[in-house]
């Protein structure tokens, strides 16, 4: 049986002598007499991670840290209201209000270019680069960890069903169907979603060619699609089929414990799914609906994207040079396609994502980018990336799923209110920073 381990042991030796000659293992220097040794260069990395992801997080800093001593990455969490770190990862709920920071930070570009770091950052997907390129073409930050929302089901909860487990549900009215029958064989949990603002919502509705906006860049996530999504998702929560866990990644832990046999969440966490599971997971893309014209469309990449301070000193910045260098390094770039489920960010990870040898370990690659070929125009606001926008919608979706409100009412108010907090409030050039 083919052993990813060995691959990976395998890709980590023939890299060696690119990790070398890339000055990320510089070597060590006799200090000069009567001269303590200097220490290393600090970075500090600050994010906005819940605690499960930065764990996800912390073995590429302590790699980065245990290969070299000249520098030394240390991490944070963010706090609200203080001036930005050497490096700053902004989660896809913070996007916008980085983009309306933007005078911050400095381009990635840019810096990569004084920092003689080789990446072209033409060489990034343009389904990862989609806000995070300013008007004059600049990079504003590297796309470090996107995804796109997929369909995970239980096989073992699939068979105890009578279910093929090999035929997974394609369509809503599919779900619908096999919800039924998870929910006949004893299942306590037929359906889950994390992340409902970006699965429900910014990704069905392009999915399925709904308008998350207007001409005018206005919110208008009220149409008959939406309507139609949620308040199927009502019948099935009076129905016993769907059951929500809140707003953020909860229903992620439900399924990988085996409560739930279906699950719509990242792609990207699809390794960490099928680790040390007493079931088998399978995986497909994310339910479109068949009775739309024209359905599926495409879906959107979101996820964690790093943010380069401005005003560095000479020593930081050839101290986070090196950081970066590591960062786009081959064998990085592989790893966290492979390890982390990421879309590959550079060619050599999209090579090693085309590879035969590893047709099991990315299976959710594969099926994020097919969901993400032939794209339209991408939407110039996402309700998912506003944060304020975010908790606005999902308090209106927990009322539906509560039987407070209509699905209509609910969505209506929610637009509403989004546009209050984006255009009422909001100063006209932060509107065009998030429109950007």
């Amino acid at each position: 049986m083919f052993s990813f381990r060995v691959l990976w042991v395998g890709i980590l030796v023939f890299f060696l002598p690119v990790y070398a000659s890339s000055g990320l293992a510089a070597p060590k220097r006799s200090p000069a007499a009567g001269k303590a040794p200097a220490g290393p260069v600090v970075i500090e990395l600050e994010h906005g991670l819940s605690e499960e992801q930065a764990e996800r997080l912390l073995p590429l800093i302590d790699a980065f840290n245990t290969r070299q001593k000249d520098v030394e990455v240390r991490v944070f969490r963010r706090v609200e209201g203080r001036l930005p770190k050497h490096l700053n990862l902004a989660t896809r709920e913070e996007h916008a209000r980085f983009v309306m920071r933007r005078a911050q930070f400095r381009p990635v570009d840019d810096f990569l270019r004084e920092a003689r770091v080789a990446f072209n950052v033409r060489s990034l997907s343009p389904d990862i680069k989609d806000g995070l390129v300013n008007a004059r073409g600049q990079l504003l930050a590297l796309p470090l960890a996107y995804s796109t929302p997929v369909l995970y089901f239980n096989k073992t909860a699939f068979r105890k069903a009578g279910l093929d487990p090999e035929s997974p549900p394609k369509t809503w009215r599919q779900v619908q169907e096999v919800s039924g029958k998870l929910y006949q064989s004893g299942a306590p949990c037929p359906f889950t979603t994390s992340w409902p603002v970006w699965v429900m919502i910014d990704n069905m509705s392009v999915w399925n060619g709904a308008r998350l906006t207007d001409p005018r860049g206005r919110l208008a996530f009220d149409g008959l699609v939406q309507i139609k999504h949620i308040a199927m998702m009502t019948n099935w929560r009076k129905a016993g089929y769907f059951h929500p866990f809140g707003a953020a990644e909860e229903a992620d832990r439900r399924f990988a414990i085996g409560e739930c046999a279906m699950l719509t969440s990242a792609s990207s966490i699809y390794s960490w799914l099928r680790n040390g599971r007493a079931f088998e997971v399978g995986i497909s893309t994310l339910p479109y609906h068949d009775d739309v014209y024209g359905a599926p469309k495409n879906t959107l990449s979101d996820g964690a994207s790093l943010w380069i301070a401005k005003n560095l000193k000479p020593a930081e910045r050839r101290a986070l040079g090196q950081f970066l260098r590591y960062i786009l390094a081959p064998e990085v770039q592989i790893g966290m396609t492979v390890e982390g489920g990421f879309l590959p960010m550079t060619p050599v990870a999209r090579a090693a994502a085309s590879s035969r040898l590893l047709k099991e370990d990315l299976a959710a690659l594969r099926i994020a980018e097919r969901q993400l070929i032939g794209r339209g125009p991408a939407p110039r606001v996402r309700a998912s990336q506003i944060e304020s926008v975010r908790l606005i919608v999902d308090k209106e979706l927990e009322d539906v799923w509560a039987n407070v409100k209509p699905a209509k009412e609910a969505l209506e108010t929610a637009v509403e209110r989004g546009n209050a907090v984006l255009y009422a409030k909001t100063p006209r050039s932060a509107r065009k920073a998030v429109k950007k």
